[in-house]
């Protein structure tokens, strides 16, 4: 199967999870009460509510409107460093703006502060493979799955890591059919990678072993011999008479 064809269904897949922003409003923890400004010092500046702030983000995003959208996200993550969401989008935005590190960087600071960051530790996942780094890929697709085993995009990107790039097709056919059975749809590049394994798998059995065909009883009074070496032998001795 060719890479580019995979390369190009695992952009999709990029911008499929960008698309879905919404599921990426984990947070870390609640912001603490402010504490009352003391008498004669001036009041700090009013930062707004980082719910609205991060929702009025998440529809610049849904809007396409990405320069807008990254400049209140940095601003959220300058505000409320402490909360996941805002790092955890802004690494989208540099991923699919081809801004490798930060990307990385962004998606490493969500996954510190919400270790059940599904979204980033798939993304760390896809830039580990970008960077052939394809242990550290594995880690971080495993450890997405072992928080949300449904997960069918996970299920697609470590398949294709095990298929493509670590050469073990056997290991990646399960992850196939089950991004197939979550996804709900079949897939037709899909289909065609799952037959590929199987038909290549099927070509590499062992044939069945054939049975030896049973040796003719001996005639009255010979000995059968146990051996085609035994036999051999006395052939020998005839033959130097």
């Amino acid at each position: 199967m060719k890479a580019s064809s995979k390369h190009r269904l695992q952009l999709a897949l990029v911008l499929a999870l960008g698309a879905a922003l919404g599921a990426c409003k984990t947070t870390g923890p609640s912001l603490p009460d402010r504490p009352a400004a003391e008498t004669g010092k001036p009041k700090p500046p009013d930062k707004g509510d980082p719910q609205a702030r991060f929702k009025a983000a998440l529809e610049q995003l849904k809007g396409k409107q990405f320069a807008e959208a990254e400049q209140a996200l940095v601003e959220l993550t300058k505000d409320f460093p402490e909360y996941s969401g805002p790092w955890t989008n802004l690494g989208i935005i540099y991923f699919n703006s081809n801004r490798k590190g930060p990307a990385a960087a962004a998606f490493n600071k969500a996954a510190v502060l919400n270790q059940d960051n599904v979204v980033a530790f798939n993304y760390l996942g896809m830039l580990a493979r970008e960077t052939r780094d394809y242990p550290r890929a594995q880690m971080a697709y495993d450890k997405a799955l072992k928080l949300q085993p449904d997960n069918a995009l996970v299920h697609l990107n470590l398949a294709i890591l095990l298929d493509e790039y670590l050469k073990r097709p056997a290991d990646a056919l399960p992850h196939y059919k089950e991004y197939q059975r979550l996804s709900g749809k079949q897939d037709l590049r899909v289909l065609a990678w799952v037959a590929e394994i199987e038909a290549n798998a099927a070509k590499a059995a062992p044939a069945p072993a054939v049975a030896p065909a049973a040796a003719a009883p001996a005639p009255a009074g010979q000995t059968q011999p146990k051996s085609g070496a035994a036999q051999a032998r006395p052939r020998a001795a005839e033959q130097a008479k």
